[in-house]
Formats: structure tokens, C-alpha cells, sequence
């Protein structure tokens, strides 16, 4: 397994992490992703630490607070052999204080996380939404309350717009708060708008991507081909309302490149969509799921070989769209383009 620096930070990550969101999984959307129990849960966690795969990422909001649950009873006796990266700022509740990231909020969110997963802190805690009703002065200074109280160890956001994560990191930086140092992104080959201003920032500030559904909503598994139907057990019948959506011609452009390539490599649709993921600039991991082990072995199969440079332009320009404004100048312009040449 390959370790990376989280961002800028001295904490190195494996180039793969495990979505613990299948574990203890209820309701329409987690019940869908699956619904694996402590003793499946351990073996999976077995399988990763085989594997070098130490970072385990959670949230309290998957299952109303059964995947940490689930999660801490897995790792138990060997605490010290895992990093647990969890989320927080999403309802839990209906209550005005159940949601969010005040203080309140935070300081019985990080509570209920610690009881839940059964230790005394958290490795990374990231927040799971930007809260635009709680002055970014008070999330701050709240962390790093948490920080300097031993129960958190880094902080992180997920799903924040570039102007939000920005001035977080300014005004860190301006009143000595934590900085963040990860972005818990949704980046794929059929999704890759986390390219047009969240990578030039994250690159920048250095701010690591882990990147949540790397296989695009579990629509790049292999299971789905042009002009079939969809497949009877795919998740995407129960959850697809739930997830970035996708125009289907695009996504068999992108399907029919990686089938090509496969063949080429003798690797897996979802081996190749991960593979290229993590050639891409500031990905300090891919968080990988999967339901049982057969899925787990697959998705590690991901790492340990490099597609070829031809192959990643390959893929780059059949996953390819037009960028929004303003960005698409830079991209299209020579003008525009001298001035900010393109990461990727």
C-alpha cells in the first residue's frame, strides 16, 4: 500500500481508505448500500489491514449513528492500528440544535462520536456540510477547542464550495485556529467538476482530497453497458435520486474507454476508475466500500500498478465536459490558458 501526506499535514494516509457507510445500514439509502453486521464488519476490517488499509471513514449521520456503532465494536483491541476519520453537521435529529455546527452542536456531536466508536478521540472529524447560520469564527475556535482537549487529532470539511473553504482557511489562519487540512470530495470519471476551482484550492492551500464515490454512484462497477437495462440487483433502483446525477450518453463514452482499457490491462471497470483517481493531483486517498469481501478484494486489486500515460489521456478525454463559466476560458483560450495553465 502507498502512504500519502493528508494535505499538507504529517499525517500519512493510505492511497486507499474504507467507507464504513455499509455498516449497520438502515433505511432506503443506507439500508440499499448494505447492512453489514459487527462480526462482518471485523472481517472486512481484517482484510484491510492485511492490505495496509488503516483509515476507516464514518459519519453519525449513516444509519443515525449504527456505522459508528458498527465500526467501533470492529476495531476493538487494536485502536492503536487504525486512524478513524468521521463526519458531523448533518441533521441527527428534528431538534433547532440537531443540525449544524455550532458550538453546541459540535462539542456533543464529538461526544456522542467518541461513545459510539468507543475510544477517546477522533483522528480526523470532518464537516459534513457548510452551516452558513453559524459564523465561521465560532466552528473554528470550537475545534480547536477539541484539538487542544485531545479529542481530535485533524479536522477536515466535505462537500464545501471553494469560497467556503477558502475563507475558513483564512480566517484559521488569521486567529491561529487549526487549519483544515483534508476535503472529503465526490470525484469520479463521470464526475470530475471537483477539478475546476476545489483541486487549483486544495493544490494550492494544501488541502487532500479523499474522495468520496469514486466510482461514480456505483455506476462504473461494469455492470452497466449501453443499451442494456439496468441490472436487477444494482443499488442504483433504490438510491440513484440520492446521488449525482449523470447524462447516460456520457457515462457510456466513459464506460466504453474503460472497457477498452480493461481489456488492454486485464484489470476490472472499477480497478481502472480508482487507478485513475489516484494519478490525479491532490487525491490523498480513495475511500472504497463494498458490501462484502469478494467487493473489498476487487477494489484493493486497484492499487500496486499505473495506468500508462496514453491510457490516462485516453480516459481524461472520454470523461471530458465542457467546463462551466468561468472557468471554461481557461480551458479553451489561449489567452486565458497562458495565464493559468491547467493541473491536469
Amino acid at each position: 500500500m502507498d502512504y500519502r501526506h493528508l494535505g499538507k499535514s504529517g499525517l500519512k494516509v493510505p492511497a486507499l481508505s474504507f467507507g464504513a457507510g455499509t455498516f449497520g445500514g438502515s433505511g432506503p439509502l443506507f439500508g440499499a448500500w448494505g447492512t453489514t453486521d459487527a462480526k462482518e464488519a471485523r472481517r472486512l476490517v481484517d482484510i484491510c489491514l492485511e492490505a495496509g488499509v488503516t483509515l476507516f471513514d464514518t459519519a453519525d449521520v449513516y444509519s443515525n449513528g449504527a456505522s459508528e456503532e458498527v465500526l467501533g465494536e470492529a476495531i476493538k483491541g487494536r485502536r492503536n492500528e487504525v486512524l478513524i476519520s468521521t463526519k458531523t453537521s448533518l441533521p441527527m435529529g428534528d431538534g433547532p440544535n440537531d443540525a449544524g455546527s455550532s458550538r453546541s452542536r459540535l462539542i456533543k456531536a464529538v461526544e456522542d462520536a467518541l461513545r459510539r466508536l468507543g475510544t477517546d478521540h477522533i483522528d480526523l472529524l470532518q464537516l459534513h456540510a457548510f452551516d452558513a447560520q453559524t459564523p465561521i469564527e465560532e466552528v473554528l475556535a470550537t475545534l480547536g477547542d477539541l484539538v487542544r482537549a485531545g479529542k481530535l487529532r485533524y479536522v477536515g470539511v466535505s462537500n464545501f464550495a471553494g469560497w467556503e473553504l477558502m475563507k475558513s482557511l483564512a480566517l484559521a489562519e488569521k486567529h491561529g485556529h487549526p487549519r483544515y487540512v483534508a476535503h472529503q470530495v465526490y470525484y469520479s470519471l463521470v464526475g470530475r467538476d471537483y477539478e475546476w476551482e476545489l483541486m487549483p484550492l486544495g493544490r494550492d492551500q494544501g488541502v487532500g482530497a479523499l474522495v468520496w464515490s469514486p466510482l461514480g454512484w456505483g455506476r462504473l462497477t461494469g455492470k452497466l453497458r449501453r443499451g442494456q437495462k439496468l441490472p436487477e440487483g444494482s443499488r442504483l433502483h433504490q438510491t440513484a435520486e440520492f446521488g449525482p446525477p449523470v447524462d447516460d450518453e456520457h457515462l457510456y463514452k466513459v464506460v466504453d474507454a474503460l472497457d477498452e482499457i480493461a481489456k488492454e490491462t486485464g484489470k476490472s471497470v472499477p480497478q481502472i476508475a480508482i487507478n485513475w483517481l489516484l494519478q490525479r493531483p491532490t487525491v490523498s486517498s480513495v475511500i472504497i466500500g463494498a458490501r462484502n469481501e469478494e467487493q473489498l478484494r476487487q477494489n484493493l486489486g486497484a492499487v500496486g500498478w499505473s495506468l500508462t500515460e496514453e491510457q490516462m489521456a485516453r480516459l481524461d478525454a472520454a470523461s471530458s465536459v465542457t467546463a462551466p463559466y468561468p472557468y471554461f476560458p481557461y480551458r479553451r483560450q489561449e489567452g486565458f490558458a497562458r495565464l493559468n495553465p491547467p493541473l491536469v
